[in-house]
């Protein structure tokens, strides 16, 4: 029997499954789950769709195979285990902002090995002596093509499901490609970062099945209303809004001084509306309300510079969302869709 649900897959556990939590809740799709222990959940902002969790490497398998439409998991996860096997996955949004790492390769501090010239040159050198170059990784697929594309042979790649700094320590792996964060965990184990041996910088990302946005039209309105949402708080996000009066003689007169200020540019320009005051003075200027909207590094250069034409009783409020007319990924999310019928 053909599926007719709509389902939104979340990491189970973990790091990402805290934090996209709060993200949706952010974005305005708080999800209710009453029983921790349900893996069956509800969005009431969004009742048509079913919102379940797995691990994230289970989520890329069940959007790739077409079991989820939709899934939130880590960008990492889904290059590793959607290589080669992509066509069926679109990525609608590749940067939620949270679960920030990178895949990165390193090798014991005391090894001579500074950059991926030098590591080529210590796997020839081993090759010479007849044996390969081992690393350890969880990343398999990506890490063996990031070290064919730097002419790094002859190498073999070791799965490794646990922890891997101990690996060149007890010798079953030279070099190790891992996730880093902070690179506190490298420093502990003694072992270093390659200089241009970044394979992948990561976050969380929302991604879906291809087909079921072409073939099912409500999982296409689905898409759009997580991609309005999602945009509009990132977009918000350390956004404000700026309120205050100004006299001057016109709209115009007070835009063009606006727009010689480098922080008062808003997002397509000030809005600018007249204020009926509740004393008239005949001949004297009149008032106008400015609204615009500032990021948070400018807002104070913005207040500075408001006070400097003339503003007057300047708010401030943070933003929650800004809606656009239509989303820029959405757009490029039914590009995508034109181009691989």
């Amino acid at each position: 029997m053909k599926r007719t649900d709509i389902r939104l897959a979340l990491p189970s556990k973990g790091a990402l499954h805290k934090d996209a939590f709060e993200f949706l809740e952010a974005c305005g799709l708080k999800i209710f789950r009453p029983n921790p222990r349900q893996y069956e959940a509800k969005i009431p902002s969004l009742p048509e769709l079913t919102v379940m969790f797995q691990r994230p490497g289970d989520i890329v398998t069940g959007v790739r195979q077409g079991s989820i439409d939709f899934g939130i998991t880590g960008l990492d996860i889904l290059s590793e285990k959607a290589y080669g096997r992509s066509h069926t996955i679109l990525i609608l949004h590749d940067a939620l902002g949270f679960g920030p790492c990178t895949l990165n390769l390193a090798v014991p501090e005391e090894i001579p090995v500074r950059t991926m010239s030098d590591l080529a040159a210590w796997a020839k050198e081993l090759g010479g002596n007849g044996r390969s170059l081992r690393i350890a990784t969880k990343f398999i697929k990506i890490t063996g093509a990031f070290l064919e594309k730097h002419g790094v042979v002859p190498i073999k790649l070791i799965n490794v499901e646990g922890t891997l700094e101990i690996a060149p320590k007890i010798g079953y792996a030279d070099v190790i490609a891992d996730l880093v964060s902070s690179g506190i965990t490298l420093r502990d184990n003694h072992l270093r970062q390659i200089d241009d041996g970044l394979i992948l910088s990561s976050q969380a990302c929302l991604v879906a099945n291809k087909a079921a946005l072409k073939e099912r039209p409500e999982v296409l309105s689905v898409a759009r209303q997580l991609i309005e949402y999602i945009e509009a708080h990132l977009r918000a996000e350390n956004s404000y809004l700026i309120t205050t009066n100004v006299r001057g003689s016109s709209p115009e007169s007070i835009a063009e001084k606006m727009l010689n200020q480098p922080h008062l540019r808003g997002l397509r320009g000030p809005t600018i509306a007249p204020v009926v005051a509740r004393h008239h003075v005949p001949d004297g200027p009149d008032w106008f309300a400015v609204n615009i909207v500032v990021q948070k590094p400018n807002l104070f250069q913005a207040i500075a510079e408001l006070r400097q034409i003339g503003g007057s009783g300047v708010v401030v409020s943070p933003c929650k969302y800004i809606f656009e007319e239509e989303p820029e990924r959405y757009r490029a999310m039914l590009t995508a869709l034109n181009g691989n019928q």
